[in-house]
């Protein structure tokens, strides 16, 4: 999908002067109809993974699964909060883009918006208490009908792989004609670097305090994993890489059994890479497009349905990107050219954060193991 997206951008840089006004009309309209499909399928997407990460949870509920959960929590809040600091050092960077003409900016074809059945925060709210509701119950009716839930959601995010070029191709090929897609990717390598800086240097610490600052344990904790960690780079998937990460997993830890257990929970819930790239990205877009800084206030909120989001992402590529949309839109203020940046972004770095998740979700598995260690004690 990277390599699909740079030539999608690279054509609509070199060949956008050669296309006519109306078939960049045409193409800009199939990209914002794209991305109203998306919006529409949304509260859909969310609450099939919602309920069925908590009919598994609740017919599972242990302590240890509980004690999980809230670490899951407690562990993307601390990445997502940390990840502002960066972002507001992001922000104040040189990133201000010369502003094009409006009174030539490309308009569409067409304009056709789906409409909205139900907000996403109610769809969140009614996967959690419903999954965990019914899931209560232990029933195979309720088990069978999480697992269908789960094949529509995952055959609908399939199909968006394939819409997502096309849906990054009209909104390049309106950046280009508007004259800012130039400037835009000038200035966005720096911000690539940022990311990676910041993850490298978090996950190290990570790891290092999880091995009690022993150099050595560290350096093959990390040995173990790397397996996983190509393989969650070169797939763009952290549910591919899973079998990989628990054998690396496993041998770090001391009960192998628990270990085994928390990758499967958390694959899906626990993604470090999202965490950070995604909040340090809106803030590199809001700079470009001249959107005031948002408030500590303004970002909790934000943070708040970001991390609730998390448990309705599906580790496939891309995935991490479409269920942020509609936070992005209402509690950042994007509208449908930061969104589409925001996701070629994402899907090109994609590589990058899908081998965070993976190395974060082998710290994670690290943490629980040595803290159920302290817990026996």
């Amino acid at each position: 999908m990277p390599f699909v997206l740079i030539f999608v951008i690279i054509a609509a840089l070199l060949l956008g002067k050669f296309v006519s006004y109306e078939t960049k009309q045409i193409f800009y309209a199939i990209s914002l109809t794209i991305k109203s499909l998306i919006i529409f399928l949304l509260p859909l997407i969310i609450f099939g993974l919602l309920f069925k990460t908590m009919v598994s949870l609740a017919r599972r509920a242990t302590l240890i699964i509980l004690l999980v959960l809230f670490c899951v929590c407690f562990s993307n809040v601390i990445s997502t909060f940390l990840s502002h600091f960066v972002g507001e050092w992001v922000y104040h960077l040189d990133l201000s883009l010369v502003k094009p003409d409006r009174a030539r900016a490309l308009s569409p074809a067409w304009t056709w918006e789906f409409p909205t059945l139900i907000a996403n925060d109610r769809a969140m709210l009614a996967g959690i208490v419903t999954g965990i509701f019914l899931g209560l119950f232990q029933s195979t009716t309720v088990q069978r009908l999480a697992d269908q839930l789960d094949w529509l959601v995952l055959k609908i995010l399939a199909s968006f792989a394939w819409l997502i070029p096309l849906f990054v191709a009209g909104f390049m090929v309106k950046l280009q004609y508007d004259g800012v897609v130039q400037l835009i990717f000038k200035d966005y390598l720096l911000i690539l670097a940022t990311i990676a800086l910041a993850l490298i240097a978090y996950l190290l610490f990570l790891y290092v305090a999880f091995n009690r600052f022993n150099f050595k344990k560290t350096v093959l904790c990390l040995r173990n994993l790397l397996p996983a960690a190509i393989a969650g780079f070169g797939a763009m998937s952290s549910a591919a890489a899973m079998p990989l990460t628990i054998a690396g997993a496993e041998a770090n830890a001391k009960n192998k059994n628990l270990a085994g257990s928390v990758i499967p929970l958390t694959v899906n819930i626990h993604l470090i890479g999202d965490c950070f790239a995604i909040p340090i990205f809106a803030y590199a877009v809001m700079k470009s497009y001249g959107m005031a800084e948002p408030s500590l206030m303004v970002y909790l909120v934000f943070l708040a349905y970001f991390v609730i989001a998390k448990f309705s992402v599906a580790a496939v590529p891309g995935g991490g990107i479409l269920v942020m949309l509609p936070i992005l839109e209402k509690h950042l203020g994007f509208n449908a050219e930061m969104l589409s940046l925001m996701t070629a972004l994402y899907v090109l770095f994609d590589p990058v954060i899908t081998c965070a998740n993976v190395l974060g979700n082998g710290a994670f598995s690290k943490g629980i193991d040595v803290l159920s260690d302290v817990l026996k004690k």
